[in-house]
């Protein structure tokens, strides 16, 4: 590569490194306690666990919890009603004022053996619910998640332009070679390359995954526009259905899982909320291995009759969605690969640090070159 190639790719690392570093640290660092959300919160004390009871004790009517969800918040609609993947004896009950999307929203946890409400985990307070804001939308919403998804796009850039300066620099050295001996900003590049070039496929990975859950809001929108538009056309003109004209949640429930069978719930949208329509029960089904697990099946369920009237396959963008989710943070593999993603994070906090280090005393250097110059002249 000749030196006008080199000084190109050269000012295209710099530049998109320097515009993308602080936010890249500040992710960085949030996504650490994220990592072990599910650690953390049983540390603190916020997770949320069905007691214990023997195997085959009869279910509750889905229809009984949201009845007891309800009578906690009258005033309000439920959203949502979720499961967790490791606790098929809880239910999460969310509720909004409205059906349309809001960050106001109340949680009730409910035994789904005995229909009693167990707590009213507040996931929008507290130490982890900072981290997790900060991490995905800067409190900015949607505008916030497509600034953060510009970033991310910013550092793919710096990396592959990472690896196109790190080819030249090493045919002087030894892969791996830290020149301790010599000046702290040599021993510093020298560490800032070896940690990048490590961490390299990990960056890309996490970089990538994470620019793609930006767009979450936009593909779900689109996904809705592009799929159940048509699926919707026999409802045309029809109004969102009333909360007194709607059938039996539980029987949705039932007739959805009949629909595909060996499948577990993961949760309901109810009509008019954003991952459903106006007419449905949208009941979201996954698989039951660590990978299916993270793919959903949606099963459209006519809230007033309670018949299926479509089950469509998730198209790819929504798959490559999902799938990213989970592995942005190191969900896939429990708790080893948990702590490997912690490892290759903090080792990018300092790729990222040692970066701007770098160029801050490169800064200094030039800024007092000229008055040593001068010294000497005179």
């Amino acid at each position: 590569m000749n030196s006008k190639k080199i000084k190109s790719w050269a000012w295209v690392h710099k530049w998109s490194s320097l515009v993308c570093t602080v936010f890249m640290l500040l992710l960085c660092i949030t996504g650490l306690p994220l990592i072990f959300h599910h650690e953390i919160g049983h540390l603190l004390g916020t997770e949320v666990e069905a007691p214990k009871m023997p195997a085959g004790t009869p279910r509750a009517s889905l229809d009984r919890v949201l009845e007891v969800a309800q009578a906690r918040h009258p005033d309000r609609v439920v959203q949502f009603v979720s499961q967790p993947e490791d606790d098929d004896g809880l239910w999460f009950v969310t509720l909004t004022p409205t059906p349309a999307p809001t960050d106001d929203f109340k949680s009730v946890a409910v035994d789904a053996r005995t229909g009693a409400v167990l707590a009213q985990p507040k996931f929008d307070e507290g130490f982890m619910y900072v981290m997790f804001k900060l991490h995905v939308d800067l409190f900015a919403g949607l505008p916030g998640k497509l600034f953060l998804g510009f970033m991310g796009l910013l550092l793919l850039v710096a990396i592959v332009s990472g690896v196109v300066l790190y080819a030249p620099f090493m045919r002087k050295l030894e892969f791996g070679t830290v020149r301790r001996e010599k000046r702290p900003r040599l021993k510093w590049l020298d560490l800032h390359n070896l940690l990048g070039i490590v961490t390299l496929v990990w960056a890309l990975v996490v970089g990538a995954t994470g620019m793609i859950n930006t767009w979450a809001d936009l593909v779900i929108k689109y996904w809705q526009y592009d799929q159940l538009s048509a699926l919707l056309a026999p409802y045309k003109g029809q109004p969102t259905v009333p909360q007194a004209e709607r059938g039996s949640v539980q029987r949705s429930l039932d007739v959805a899982m009949a629909r595909a069978p060996g499948m577990k719930v993961s949760f309901i949208a109810f009509p008019g909320t954003a991952f459903s329509s106006p007419h449905h029960n949208t009941v979201f089904l996954r698989g039951n291995e660590p990978f299916t697990a993270r793919l959903l099946q949606p099963v459209l369920v006519d809230a007033k009759t309670t018949a299926v009237t479509a089950a469509p396959k998730l198209p790819w963008y929504l798959t490559a969605l999902l799938v990213s989710q989970p592995l942005h943070f190191g969900d896939y593999g429990g708790m080893p690969m948990q702590i490997l993603w912690a490892l290759l994070d903090i080792a990018t906090i300092i790729v990222l640090g040692s970066g701007l280090y770098l160029w801050l005393k490169k800064g200094k250097a030039a800024s007092t070159a000229p008055s040593t110059a001068a010294v000497v002249a005179a």
